[in-house]
């Protein structure tokens, strides 16, 4: 499964967050999706495709992505 997750460019974010973020929910979605790919980049807005999943995938997927996003005080300092 291929997972794509453009970030909006008008977000201020510190430089070192898509990396940073991108480790992380790696690290998440393969506890859950094995086989799962990801891929983050700075795009005009905000939106999740997931290649080779059904759509209850794709709202885990998104749960997982909320949660990580509410804890990035625990993982991102």
């Amino acid at each position: 499964m291929k997972i794509e997750l453009p970030i909006d460019l008008a977000k201020e974010l510190p430089q070192s967050v898509v990396p940073t973020l991108e480790k992380e929910l790696l690290k998440r979605l393969q506890n859950q999706f094995a086989e799962s790919s990801l891929v983050i980049r700075r795009a005009g807005s905000n939106w999740l495709n997931v290649y080779g999943g059904e759509k209850e995938t794709e709202q885990m997927v998104d749960e997982i992505i909320q949660k990580t996003w509410e804890s990035a005080d625990n993982w991102f300092y």
